[in-house]
């Protein structure tokens, strides 16, 4: 597809939607029916009562309110221009413009699924089309030289970080995301994810991220580098504590990077391998990914019993800005239709609304003009570690995985549960938990 013509169609598309810029709070609302533009906790508490559809309604009209700004303006070329830098009072001083690569990549791996969906001509349908058209051309202005938006591809070794986000979403949805980029585009991206090959991972959760952009490069039938996909594994699972938890690198961190990285992308790179049947070491990868599912799983469950009943989780660790990227293994399991059977669809769906609505209840979460802002429940700029800025904070689509499940998949159609705590705490009948060993 020409680049001509992802202008030409989203012109078309927003002049027939009347939605840009300041109107997409209002197309939030036309999208989640009775939940609100704003996500008060009015609007989240009327989506829950309404049921798996309520639920998946105000879910999708929270993701477009965060992907709508963003996709809007760098599909015009303009998000380096327009979208205000926000950064930690501790930052590092490193070149700032790295906050545009993780602003658009965290953000479309996220939501990859959901717009690879088919095209339909519900209201939710036509926001997805016309979304999805915009992050195509966002992906072309991402690496045309000509464009204000081409990203920082070099400098700052967060380059490499960001990539494996903007790399798994074309993993994630490669029909939609990646099939229909022009020529030119696909050559441009290649060319720039071979060239981050010049930086040198530390040993922690790094590893994945030259791992996760070599397991692309195969499924897209490029030369990948197998060194950099299996020393990650390897020590991955050398740095596996037990009972689904693994350290990041040599000390342990009680922290949500198991689920910021971790888990998910050993998970998705070991997919990649078997699939594609990817050269490795004398281990087989479907015994390898057989033993992450279990690993992942087992992690879920602790994940799920972290949610109290009011839906909210302990506040520990680093990177704690990045919300509810906290739950992104449930929400990965969940869209992948791989929940252990210990967490029903429907009790997991009630979980994770009940988090979403806790965290989002602050409108301080966006700025006026829809950017997220650095904090956990509001703004809290004071939370932002020293590698944080507000593109960081669009990790937090991750949760949104399930929306790539389409509406009439039993995870929205069944009946609502309540999850572990909830269950703990009303007197209810809950099962004991134990330790396992995989």
């Amino acid at each position: 597809m020409k680049r001509r013509d992802f202008v030409r169609n989203m012109a078309a598309g927003s002049a027939a939607a009347g939605l840009a810029g300041a109107a997409a709070a209002a197309a939030t609302a036309a999208v989640a029916g009775q939940a609100s533009a704003q996500v008060p906790s009015s609007g989240a508490a009327a989506a829950a009562s309404a049921g798996g559809a309520g639920e998946r309604a105000w879910m999708a009209g929270l993701l477009q309110k965060m992907a709508e700004p963003v996709l809007a303006a760098m599909s015009r070329g303009e998000l380096q221009k327009t979208f205000p830098l926000e950064l930690s009072p501790t930052w590092d001083g490193r070149d700032r413009r790295v906050a545009y690569l993780e602003c658009f990549g965290r953000l479309i791996a996220g939501a990859a699924p959901w717009l690879a969906l088919p095209d339909d001509d519900g209201a939710e349908g036509r926001v997805r089309k016309r979304l999805r058209q915009m992050a195509l051309q966002s992906y072309v202005n991402s690496v045309d030289p000509a464009s204000p938006d081409r990203l920082l591809w070099k400098g700052p070794g967060q380059a490499l970080v960001d990539s494996a986000y903007y790399t798994n979403a074309l993993m994630r949805a490669p029909q939609a995301l990646w099939e229909p980029l022009d020529a030119a585009t696909k050559a441009r991206i290649v060319a720039e994810i071979k060239g981050l090959r010049r930086i040198e991972p530390p040993y922690i959760n790094w590893l994945l991220f030259a791992a996760m952009n070599e397991a692309w490069l195969l499924s897209i039938g490029e030369e990948a580098d197998p060194m950099r996909m299996n020393v990650a594994i390897r020590k991955i699972n050398e740095w596996y504590v037990g009972d689904g938890w693994i350290k990041d690198g040599e000390a342990f961190h009680f922290d949500y990077y198991n689920a910021f990285v971790m888990q998910p992308m050993l998970v998705e790179i070991l997919e990649v391998l078997v699939k594609y049947k990817g050269p490795f070491w004398n281990a087989k990868p479907a015994d390898l990914l057989a033993q992450a599912n279990k690993r992942i799983g087992r992690y879920c469950e602790h994940l799920e019993r972290f949610i109290s009943p009011q839906g909210t989780f302990p506040p520990i660790g680093r990177s704690l800005t990045y919300r509810s990227a906290a739950f992104q293994p449930l929400a990965l399991l969940a869209w992948r239709k791989r929940l252990p059977a210990s967490l029903p669809e429907g009790q997991v769906r009630a979980a994770l609304g009940a988090v979403h609505r806790a965290l989002f209840s602050d409108p301080t979460n966006f700025t006026r003009d829809g950017f997220l802002t650095i904090g956990f429940v509001g703004h809290h700029p004071e939370l932002g570690d020293w590698y944080s800025n507000n593109g960081s904070m669009y990790i937090t689509s991750a949760s949104f995985l399930a929306l790539g499940l389409p509406e009439q998949d039993s995870y929205w159609t069944s009946p609502a549960q309540d999850w572990t705590q909830k269950k703990a705490f009303a007197g209810q009948r809950f099962p004991k938990d134990y330790p396992v060993d995989y």
